[in-house]
């Protein structure tokens, strides 16, 4: 007796297509150029170029500039001295030593040419006659201080790192006891540019010829405002306090700590 085959369950599963193989262009080796895999171990081959700038020993001035940043960040600054942090906007500023610079004091070589003048002709018979003394900018926290309270300067101007800052930390008040207006601006070196010398603490303006009057009362304005009007808010103002990035990242943990404590108990 014959048995019959049984059927096979399931179906038949479909051949699997044919895989196209991506044809890879081989690269060309020049045999010239021997291959030579660099070793960095001790003793081996150069080390490459690496920013070594954290560990460089930096000079002691730069390492006093950079402690000197961290610390008024760091640390809670006393609103007098916190004050001049604010300096005037570049524009304003812009403005202001546009103006000064028409009023610089007499160059060393322009006052021997005018004295030379001055002898030439009182050698030729001429009656001596002093020339008249010509508006210029007052330097110096002596001469300021001075003409502030003498209420003669019509705007002081403060540069903001004066070093020690003490020399000048008491002239905003007494610019707003007597009324004078003032403002405070960026670097030293620049103030000293105007008055002919390396740096300077302080510029006061007397007068000003009758053409630059408008401009002067535009910058009255504006520092009075910036400045002399605003004396309750910078006396309640105080800087620094900032934590660094470690600091910061460790409260933070713990306020998450905290906040997570306090939604169990809910």
């Amino acid at each position: 007796m014959v048995q019959k085959k049984g059927k096979k369950g399931g179906k038949k599963v479909a051949a699997a297509p044919l895989a196209v193989k991506k044809l890879v262009p081989q690269k060309v080796v020049n045999p010239l150029f021997e291959k030579r895999p660099r070793n960095f171990s001790i003793g081996q081959d150069i080390q490459p170029k690496r920013d070594l700038s954290r560990f460089v020993r930096w000079p002691k001035y730069i390492r006093l500039q950079r402690q000197k940043a961290v610390l008024q960040t760091r640390l809670k600054i006393p609103p007098p001295i916190n004050q001049f942090s604010s300096t005037l906007d570049k524009q304003t500023a812009t403005q202001l030593f546009k103006l000064l610079d028409k009023y610089r004091p007499e160059s060393k070589e322009a006052k021997k040419e005018r004295l030379k003048a001055r002898a030439e002709e009182k050698a030729a018979g001429k009656a001596d006659a002093p020339t008249k003394r010509a508006p210029v900018v007052r330097h110096g926290v002596n001469t300021v201080t001075t003409l502030i309270e003498k209420k003669k300067a019509q705007l002081v101007v403060i540069a903001n790192d004066v070093d020690p800052i003490e020399l000048v930390v008491f002239l905003p008040a007494l610019c707003r006891k007597m009324g004078v207006p003032y403002c405070i601006v960026k670097n030293k070196a620049r103030l000293g540019r105007v008055a002919r010398r390396k740096t300077t603490t302080c510029l006061a303006i007397t007068q000003v010829e009758s053409s630059d009057r408008s401009s002067l009362n535009k910058l009255v304005d504006v520092v009075k405002t910036n400045y002399n009007e605003r004396s309750e808010e910078i006396r309640k103002h105080w800087g620094g306090g900032s934590l660094g990035s470690k600091s910061a990242a460790r409260v933070a943990k713990l306020e998450k700590l905290k906040a997570i404590e306090l939604a169990k108990k809910v």
